[in-house]
């Protein structure tokens, strides 16, 4: 079509004189942040899903994967579990999701390089993934830099939603300092006061957190740290770390490790007569440990865990999702499995609050969520406005004796469901400073 330069300059004065006069005038486009509007199709969106599938932390990815996959496909076919979370009609705002899973070996350079090409060549409107702190803090930076929601998947460090928190990141997992704080009084009650402890620390953020708010809240119960030993992360051998907590005269051993390193550094403990002398402590238990180790083994073991699907007969939300989980996976979900489902709920829910997917209009949506919680698989939770930490209840696990289980993944007993407003540290305890939008 020929440009007509002419109709062009008419119509802009006529625009201008009808908005002069009072008559109705073009609409503007809405201001673009990130990749908004470019990225809100005409009848779908795209959300990018950055998840280790190999390396130390592939079992919990692959679990986590799964979750966020369950959640998608719920929300777009608007079904009676979709309806139950609150959510109206198909997808969100009647847009289908879209996504796509890269797998960033749980390696923070990796995620950030898939992230990038989830914003750049995908046009994602939400990024969401992880099963690593140093991965989730690399990712919530980048998304703040472009302006884009991301969704913290498996970080237990207080960093993530503490010192390293970020304007366009939501985190649902509680911290180290809620574990911790959760765990020790109901270990406390149950081994006694006056105990001696050694620790397992993996030399990462993770690692650092959760030893810190462990022994913060172990001390206040009036136990004495004997041991502390600090393990690279990938460790294959353990034998000088638990040689040296075998001869420590510690009544406790504290497993910080995570994933395959948890399972490992586990496993050597046994062998070495650790875990006959000692009883067990994980203060954020991987998601598979108890399958990979055994009963025999995790029999007696305490620590939390962000979800266990025992819950379910204590919460028709959690009944739901475990029963459809099992139906398609064919075992029970792990924790990270409802990270997953949880946040892509979660983020359905407060577009359709914010009714846009301008990530600015979100953020206020989250930021309100205390006035108006949401109605969750733990019962009710919220997203603090100054650091944006969810609030929510802190499940505490023991392990079960192999002749106590009723089920081959029956491995825990539920023994405390510790509200989050207990627990939760105070919001500017751990340094937090959010920028701008």
């Amino acid at each position: 079509m020929e440009f007509d330069r002419r109709r062009l300059v008419l119509g802009s004065i006529a625009g201008a004189a009808g908005s002069s006069l009072g008559l109705p005038a073009l609409a503007q486009a809405p201001a673009k942040v990130g990749n908004f509007p470019e990225g809100v199709g005409a009848d779908s969106v795209f959300v990018g899903l950055t998840i280790p599938l190999t390396g130390i932390f592939a079992a919990d990815g692959q679990d986590e994967k799964l979750g966020y996959e369950l959640a998608i496909a719920q929300i777009n076919e608007g079904g009676d579990i979709a309806k139950a979370w609150g959510l109206k009609g198909k997808g969100v705002l009647g847009k289908q999701i879209r996504y796509r899973v890269a797998d960033t070996e749980g390696k923070p350079n990796v995620a950030v390089q898939s992230a990038t090409q989830f914003f750049q060549r995908d046009k994602a409107i939400m990024i969401s993934g992880s099963v690593s702190s140093a991965e989730a803090i690399a990712l919530a930076e980048l998304a703040n830099r472009e302006k884009i929601l991301y969704l913290v998947g498996v970080a237990g460090a207080n960093e993530v939603t503490g010192k390293n928190c970020q304007r366009y990141s939501f985190r649902v997992q509680h911290n180290a300092f809620s574990g911790s704080k959760a765990l020790a009084p109901v270990i406390a009650k149950s081994l006694g006061k006056n105990i001696k402890t050694a620790f397992l620390v993996p030399d990462y953020t993770y690692g650092h957190s959760v030893y810190e708010s462990f022994a913060r809240f172990s001390k206040e119960q009036g136990w004495t740290q004997v041991a502390k030993e600090m393990v690279p992360l990938g460790t294959s051998d353990y034998s000088s770390a638990l040689l040296n907590i075998a001869n420590s005269g510690a009544d406790v051993f504290v497993n910080v490790a995570f994933g395959a390193d948890a399972v490992a550094s586990t496993k050597q403990a046994e062998q070495f007569g650790v875990l006959k002398r000692m009883k067990l402590a994980v203060p954020n238990l991987s998601g598979f440990q108890d399958k990979e180790l055994g009963a025999e083994i995790m029999q007696g073991v305490y620590g939390t865990c962000e979800f266990w699907w025992s819950l379910a007969d204590r919460n028709p939300l959690a009944k739901s999702f475990v029963e459809s989980f099992v139906a398609k996976n064919k075992y029970h979900p792990r924790w990270a499995a409802h990270v997953g489902y949880t946040q892509a709920f979660l983020w359905a829910l407060t577009v359709e609050r914010a009714g846009s997917f301008n990530p600015i209009e979100v953020i206020k949506a989250y930021e309100s969520s205390k006035a108006n919680p949401y109605e969750s698989t733990l019962g009710k939770i919220y997203f603090r406005a100054e650091d944006h930490q969810a609030v929510r209840p802190v499940a505490v696990l023991r392990g079960k004796a192999p002749a106590a289980m009723k089920g081959p993944e029956d491995f825990y007993d539920v023994i405390d469901l510790v509200a989050g407003e207990e627990v939760a540290s105070p919001p500017d305890a751990l340094g937090c400073k959010l920028g701008p939008v």
